[in-house]
């Protein structure tokens, strides 16, 4: 298993800035994509920035410019520093994480969850 902790959360005036941590620890090794996700009220959750291990990142066009996903994979974590926040920026942030493992010559892959910390933006 894999636990992921989200910190980092708030409440910010428009124009501001917020850095969200997420810290994972369990049976981290195997992780290689780690995700930050994003639901906004009456909204389906989406995907905000990717970050492979290998340091790849993506972003949704709706953040591009804004945020940057970095991760620090000596110590398990992943940020997301989230600048000139917008009220529509305002949702419950996810991180996300996949585990690939090889058993067997079987490649498994198991996605994990953490428990959102919400992020709310004031115009």
């Amino acid at each position: 298993q894999v636990q992921l902790v989200e910190s980092g959360g708030g409440l910010v005036q428009a124009g501001g800035s917020l850095r969200l941590s997420c810290a994972a620890s369990g049976m981290i090794v195997g992780i290689n994509t780690m995700r930050w996700y994003r639901q906004a009220p009456g909204k389906q959750r989406e995907v905000v920035a990717s970050i492979m291990s290998d340091g790849i990142r993506n972003y949704a066009d709706s953040v591009k410019g804004r945020f940057t996903i970095s991760r620090d994979n000596a110590k398990n974590t992943v940020d997301l520093q989230m600048n000139s926040l917008k009220p529509e920026d305002t949702a419950v942030y996810y991180c996300n994480a996949d585990r690939v493992q090889i058993i067997g010559g079987i490649r498994l892959s198991r996605n994990y969850w953490g428990q959102g910390t919400q992020v709310t933006v004031s115009s």
